[in-house]
């Protein structure tokens, strides 16, 4: 394969003609049309650094051709950074626009462009509260207006027409679950932008079928929570036409369904469990075995709990794509008087807090939950039994047997997996939890509950939906057996082996395998270019580091094309101190930009890096016959 340069045929050819005295012959002048695409790669171009280490300093990047500034949000400014696009190699700031002329104290969430115009989600001072959508003009960064949307707005997308600018406002409770708003999508018309119209599309029409929901897949579990509170819309995708939105509810492992015109949740719709016992689907479940043990689990789900979301046309069809992140609730965890402690009788307070993540080893102990007392053993699973067991039929695969679970907990093999207890366990039909005693046996005087199934957190994948949400191709274990080969190779040079690093995490140096008891590679932020008439996904690894790209024009048959991860420094424990040097942690946001609207002529990668605080700019090299 070779690169096709950027001159237009048309130009070569009229450019060949000159050079021969304008010789109209077509003889062994190239075709009017370029060679067909067949691949791209990523080339790093430059960055901006913010200079802040670990502080959320560069997030979602969004990009306005018309004055070539990129817009960064900035969260440990709670604002946007807007960066000069000029020369891609070096982006620069220009300005940094804040929103406390909306309310002291806002904060920016997220950003999106279109057309000269910038629209923002803000976050209130108190997070609970409603937030704002608020709409600059790009080039003078002058606000043009502002409305109240819900509480914590969360994402930001305009339709494909302009019309209207959707909110995704995910309504997280406080920290002590004393305030839990209700999630929703606002649905604002910018046809006037001076006086924006703002509509509501809530899920108050769903509440009282929580029940039902939760028998379809869709997580209800928040403390005396209803459905519209606990449904929490994280990322926005939208169709062609700019009538359809599908939203993520992340804890929820669950989509809405939106239709735009009446701002109207028509569906929510389940995206279901990845079977980690069948093959392709494997796991690395141990940080703490010092190797890399990719393989499968009888007994283990993962909830594919996804983050970002974009929307795609293939033969006349709309297909979704999602970066499978999984995303654990965890509320009051610093809060002492939640965990209670172990003088007091383990009397945790529920009500300061809810914590749902907790690791299989302290889950199914034979001794019982009350030896984590006062460390991590959340009071509301400790108000279902005194104790967990392992379905023997299930886990007896590593040594599982009534009232023991054998080598199950061992390090190397299910131990160390983080999983949520909030499910999984025996029911019966009124959904209370069945009791066992201590050895195992099922008496409704016991204080056991047995778990038939572990449910672990995200699909470490990207996965391909219809536009019912039916799963049309998951990538199962390719990340992290990629990670795992020879053929992959980080640093902006390609030269570090990822197999070193393993599964490393994005904040600390000499830390192989350190995530793979989590959610591994940790697939967060993803953006969609098409490029010869192809379709291409760009996958940041949140953890791991580094961009995936797939050709996904075929969604039954998506094809690698290419990983490029940019940290160079591994090794150095403080990784702060080396800040200048590391490269670029922890992708979250992604932005692609086509040739046509390039400062360069050239297709263009943008990612945000919330660890680093840099903002990295790729070339989005062409390849073809």
């Amino acid at each position: 394969m070779k690169l096709w340069l950027a001159l237009g045929a048309g130009t070569l050819a009229a450019t060949l003609l000159a050079g021969c005295g304008g010789d109209d012959s077509n003889d062994n002048l190239p075709s009017s049309e370029p060679p067909a695409v067949t691949g791209v790669k990523l080339n790093f171009m430059g960055r901006y650094s913010t200079g802040q280490f670990d502080e959320s300093a560069a997030e979602i990047p969004a990009y306005d051709a018309g004055t070539q500034r990129l817009f960064v949000v900035n969260a440990q400014k709670g604002a946007l950074d807007v960066l000069g696009m000029d020369d891609p190699a070096n982006p620069a700031l220009v300005d940094t626009l804040t929103t406390s002329d909306i309310a002291v104290g806002t904060e920016v969430n997220s950003v999106a462009v279109r057309d000269g115009l910038v629209a923002v989600a803000v976050q209130a001072p108190l997070k609970t509260d409603a937030g704002y959508l608020a709409l600059y003009d790009a080039e003078t960064l002058e606000r043009i207006s502002f409305v109240t949307v819900g509480a914590l707005p969360d994402m930001v997308a305009f339709t494909a027409d302009g019309q209207y600018v959707l909110t995704a406002n995910e309504g997280e409770p406080s920290d002590d679950y004393s305030a839990d708003p209700e999630g929703s999508v606002s649905v604002v018309d910018i046809s006037d932008r001076q006086n924006p119209v703002v509509a509501t599309a809530d899920f108050t029409a769903f509440n009282g079928q929580e029940d039902d929901l939760r028998e379809q897949g869709v997580r209800i579990f928040g403390p005396g929570a209803s459905t519209a509170q606990d449904l929490e819309p994280e990322y926005i995708a939208l169709d062609a036409d700019g009538a359809t939105a599908w939203v993520v509810l992340q804890e929820n492992n669950a989509l809405a369904k939106v239709d735009i015109a009446s701002a109207t949740v028509t569906d929510i719709l389940p995206l279901g469990e990845k079977d980690i016992s069948q093959d392709g689907n494997g796991i690395d479940a141990s940080d703490d075995d010092g190797v890399i043990n990719i393989r499968t689990f009888d007994g283990v789900v993962g909830l594919y709990m996804p983050d970002a979301i974009h929307a795609y046309s293939a033969g006349g069809d709309t297909y979704l794509v999602t970066a499978n992140e999984g995303d654990a609730r965890a509320w009051g965890e610093d809060n002492d008087a939640y965990w209670g402690t172990e003088g007091a009788g383990c009397a945790g307070d529920a009500s300061q807090g809810f914590v749902e993540e907790f690791r299989v080893k302290h889950l199914v102990h034979a001794n019982g939950f009350d030896r984590r007392c006062g460390d991590d053993l959340p009071p509301q699973l400790r108000a279902l039994g005194a104790g967990g067991l392992l379905n023997p039929t299930t886990f007896g695969y590593c040594g599982a047997v009534d009232g023991d679970p054998g080598d199950c907990r061992e390090d190397d093999v299910l131990g160390r997996l983080n999983i949520t207890w909030t499910e999984g366990y025996r029911t019966d039909s009124n959904g209370d939890p069945v009791m066992f005693t201590a050895a195992g046996v099922q008496d409704p005087a016991g204080d056991r509950i047995m778990y038939d199934t572990l449910y672990a957190y995200g699909g470490r994948s990207f996965s391909i939906w219809d536009a019912e949400g039916t799963l049309v191709w998951d990538s199962g274990d390719a990340i992290e057996q990629f990670i795992a080969s020879d053929e992959c190779r980080a640093g902006a040079q390609r030269n570090i082996p990822c197999a070193d690093y393993f599964n490393s995490g994005h904040d600390e140096g000499s830390d192989f395998d350190s995530r793979s008891d989590a959610k591994g590679p940790e697939p967060e932020g993803l953006t969609l270019g098409t490029l010869g008439g192809k379709t291409f996904l760009f996958l940041g690894l949140e953890r791991m580091g580094g961009i995936l790209v797939y050709d996904i024009t075929d969604p039954t048959a998506p094809v690698m094309q290419d990983y490029l991860n940019t940290r160079e420094d591994w090794v150095t424990e403080d990784t702060e101190s080396v800040l200048a040097s590391a490269g670029d942690l922890g992708p979250e946001g992604l932005v692609f930009i086509p040739a046509s609207d390039s400062p360069n002529g050239q297709a263009l990668l943008v990612v945000g890096y919330e660890v680093s605080g840099t903002t990295a700019v790729y070339e989005v090299e062409v390849l073809r016959d």
